[in-house]
């Protein structure tokens, strides 16, 4: 696989760069600094961006279906009209825990990730939330839940719970997720698992933090592709442009004493794959 070399999309000092998504509508990138509160979007075909405050941490932020954002805040999942007003789609406050990483899965439904601010090994959770503000708890009990996505025939989804070392996967018939097992682990001394991706062919893409690196794992979970990157903590990855071509790298300066100059950046890679059309949140 060709591609060239690693470029720097916006030039951030986040302190938890996060969650990259493509907004093919609006023809954009959406990703958050989770503790600084803040949604950022960036236009590569014009340069322009935006930022926009949350009143709360904010884990992940997605496109809704007619415009506008679903968030994974601190107390619940909220939701931002195109006009910018917000309301909670699902409000449940729980001291010392917020949202992390989430997905649209391809009916429409986000699945919603939350961890305890002091890295508690039991207390994060994953839970699907329907466009309604259903709320269907599917691993109740995990440390740091983090990537989230399906294969191209909907048929299995991949999961990390970022203390574990691996990327997971389940099987997947639209609605609920069963039967998980390790699908690839990093090896010690190689970071951690964060964020992930999967491409048009099925493969698995997932930033480790710690590990300044980005893999790529094919189907049978074989290690493929290792790009290394200058920062220590990359944190998520996805794929965006107008042909779902270039990788966009969310990464952290967090807990770092001497941060690389392009921590907190977003970086892309650009003509790394082929990646996928996302859903828009339904609700």
């Amino acid at each position: 696989m060709s591609s060239a070399r690693l470029d720097v999309a916006v030039s951030e000092n986040a302190e938890l760069g996060e969650g990259p998504t493509w907004d093919p509508v609006a023809g954009r990138l959406i990703w958050v600094d989770i503790l600084a509160a803040r949604v950022h979007t960036f236009d590569p075909v014009t340069g322009r961006r935006t930022v926009r405050a949350t009143d709360q941490h904010v884990g992940a932020a997605k496109p809704r279906v007619g415009g506008g954002l679903v968030v994974n805040l601190r107390d619940g999942i909220g939701l931002y009209d195109p006009d910018g007003a917000f309301r909670w789609l699902v409000h449940d406050p729980e001291p010392g825990r917020r949202g992390n990483d989430a997905a649209v899965a391809p009916d429409g439904a986000l699945w919603a990730g939350t961890m305890r601010y002091d890295e508690s090994e039991i207390g994060g959770s994953l839970a699907r939330v329907s466009p309604d503000g259903a709320v269907t708890p599917v691993l109740p009990v995990v440390a740091c839940s983090n990537g989230i996505g399906w294969s191209p025939d909907e048929r299995l989804m991949y999961y990390v719970d970022t203390p574990t070392r691996r990327v997971d996967v389940f099987d997947f018939d639209g609605e609920n997720a069963v039967n998980r097992r390790p699908f690839a682990t990093i090896e010690e001394g190689a970071g951690f698992p964060d964020g992930l991706t999967v491409d048009a062919d099925g493969a698995v893409w997932v930033a480790l933090w710690d590990g300044a690196a980005v893999r790529r794992y094919t189907p049978d979970g074989s290690l493929d592709r290792i790009v290394e990157l200058p920062v220590r903590r990359p944190t998520a990855c996805a794929f965006g442009g107008t042909e779902l071509r270039d990788l966009y790298i969310s990464t952290a300066r967090v807990g770092l004493d001497a941060p690389h100059p392009l921590s907190g950046s977003l970086l892309v890679l650009p003509g790394a794959g082929h990646g996928m059309p996302g859903t828009p949140f339904a609700g």
